[in-house]
């Protein structure tokens, strides 16, 4: 039979995993000519996660765990369940129920029908979510599809269901600043969207502050688009011709008039906010140097602690 993996990022998650298990076993029991096998990645978790995971895998022949030695993320966690993911097919969800299970039938047909490559799902709508940060989400995708190539769907979730070609081509790009939503869109194959609405979250509390997700979105923007160096370029160049115009015109006011190259306070301000612009232009010039160096000291995207499944206890 075929085979599809099931990865699910876990942190601090120790009030969802039985639920997600137990209502996403029902729905893939439904799947014909299909074996699961899940794989529940541990990224750190402080609670107790990882020891009702250890316990599930005991109890399921059909679940593996990884644990991490740390919290790496869940970018790094996604990387590691996709490497080890045995299936045909291999679909990432999130163990809070916000990805409905009840997608994944649909979704593997999609994918099943040979026509796509991937099945992915998006929000149309943000009920429930703070207003402040839904905005602030439309205006993120609206700026970096307008500044990069790559085409980032609004509303786009982690929750898809790959071929396993489509895998091999993600894991190629072993890069370790990772943006995944990026990452699916680049590699291409054929897609089909799945519309659904937004689903609050089953248990537990969401790790995702309006500060990581700004972070994440200036990851995003950094590791596909060089429109910001442009746009610091660009800075540079207006306000070099703006300061030629503005000597020029002093030069001829003083010749003309004369005693009027005085306004120190106005000078003083117009210093201050050239500097602020070129210390912004060197920001953006840190943030892609900073990238460039984590990426060239070649450090592993995350370190496996332990490794588990079946029936077998982790090692």
């Amino acid at each position: 039979m075929a085979l599809l993996s099931i990865i699910v990022p876990c942190y601090n998650e120790e009030s969802t995993v039985e639920t997600f298990y137990a209502h996403t076993s029902a729905v893939c029991a439904q799947l014909d000519g299909v074996d699961v096998e899940y794989l529940f990645v541990d990224d750190g978790s402080s609670d107790r996660t990882l020891e009702i995971i250890r316990a599930l895998g005991r109890r399921e022949k059909g679940v593996r765990w990884l644990s991490f030695s740390r919290n790496f993320g869940k970018e790094a966690a996604m990387y590691a369940g996709l490497e080890r993911a045995k299936g045909d097919w291999a679909a990432v969800m999130d163990v809070d129920l916000q990805d409905p299970p009840e997608l994944l039938p649909e979704l593997l047909e999609t994918v099943r029908g040979g026509e796509y490559d991937c099945a992915a799902v998006r929000r149309v709508d943000r009920k429930g979510e703070p207003p402040i940060r839904s905005w602030f989400a439309r205006r993120f995708y609206k700026l970096i599809n307008r500044m990069s190539r790559t085409e980032i769907v609004d509303g786009a979730r982690d929750f898809r269901l790959m071929t396993r070609q489509m895998v091999d081509a993600i894991l190629r790009l072993g890069e370790y600043n990772r943006f995944s939503k990026g990452i699916f869109s680049w590699v291409g194959f054929r897609t089909k969207w799945v519309e659904t609405v937004n689903v609050e979250r089953s248990g537990g509390e969401s790790k995702w502050s309006f500060f990581k997700l700004l972070l994440y979105a200036l990851d995003g923007i950094i590791a596909f688009s060089t429109a910001p160096l442009a746009i610091a370029s660009v800075l540079g160049l207006v306000f070099c011709v703006i300061a030629f115009i503005a000597i020029i015109f002093v030069i001829v006011r003083q010749l003309l008039w004369g005693g009027s190259a005085f306004g120190w306070p106005s000078m003083v301000c117009i210093i201050l906010f050239l500097a602020g612009v070129q210390l912004f232009c060197i920001g953006i010039l840190g943030q892609y140097l900073a990238k460039t160096y984590l990426e060239v000291k070649r450090r592993p995207i995350y370190v496996l602690r332990e490794e588990g499944g079946g029936h077998e206890e982790g090692t």
